[in-house]
């Protein structure tokens, strides 16, 4: 139990969360937009802003939490679905595995991967707004020594947030590519060695419905779906 508790997950988990309270509560201590709009009694842009920290942290639990579709057998005699891995992190074979995650501790899959998509896309919306409200902060000074003394604090967390936002703007933009073709990471990277995939063309993908139907079906449809059935073209019903 303990080891589960305090393993390495949590350790990130952690200092996920501490790193993200810290920079927030810097973003309010120096002399900010969000600052001068709470000394002035203009409270709307810092409630929103730290209600959406909030909400980008609960998504960030919830992802790093969530069963990403551990298929619970592990029977050698039971032959996997399609598109299934096992992963040697969490040693659990996935549904749909797109790949395991360092950040979350955990398997993006079948069951978790929109909410991963999810969340970035309001971690980019907080980091960007985050990056805004350093650069407001920003004091003049006569000397460039003096400048630094004064927002070299701010200018760590803001250097910091730009390179977090690039990271997570790639993440989110090679994700939504890939779920535009409904191909996983884990496909796009290994497609050599995958049985079902090494026979295909370069540009083939079994899998593709066109855009507006990977989209829709990645975002909107709920279930399990019969990769096979998809596979062979004999219909994409679910179960």
């Amino acid at each position: 139990m303990f080891k589960n508790v305090f393993g390495s997950g949590f350790l990130v988990r952690t200092a996920h969360v501490i790193l993200t309270w810290v920079i927030t509560l810097i973003l309010f201590l120096h002399d900010t937009q969000l600052r001068k709009q709470e000394e002035t009694g203009q409270l709307v842009q810092p409630v929103l802003f730290v209600l959406l920290v909030l909400v980008s942290v609960l998504l960030y639990f919830a992802v790093s939490l969530m069963d990403p579709g551990f298929i619970l057998s592990e029977d050698s005699d039971l032959q996997q679905p399609m598109r299934s891995k096992h992963c040697q992190t969490c040693q659990h074979c996935v549904r749909r595995y797109d790949h395991h995650c360092p950040w979350i501790e955990n398997c993006v899959g079948e069951r978790n991967h929109r909410w991963f998509v999810l969340y970035l896309a309001i971690q980019l919306l907080v980091l960007l707004w985050g990056l805004h409200i350093a650069w407001t902060g920003f004091n003049y000074a006569p000397t460039w020594q003096l400048w630094l003394r004064t927002n070299g604090m701010l200018l760590a967390v803001a250097v910091l947030v730009a390179l977090l936002s690039l990271v997570v703007l790639l993440l989110l933009g090679s994700h939504l590519y890939l779920v535009s073709l409904n191909t996983t990471t884990w496909e796009f990277m290994s497609r050599h060695r995958i049985s079902y995939l090494k026979h295909c063309g370069a540009d083939e993908n079994p899998f593709d419905r066109g855009t507006f139907h990977n989209l829709w079906g990645f975002f909107c449809v709920w279930g399990t779906v019969v990769w096979e059935q998809v596979y062979f073209r004999e219909g994409s019903d679910q179960v």
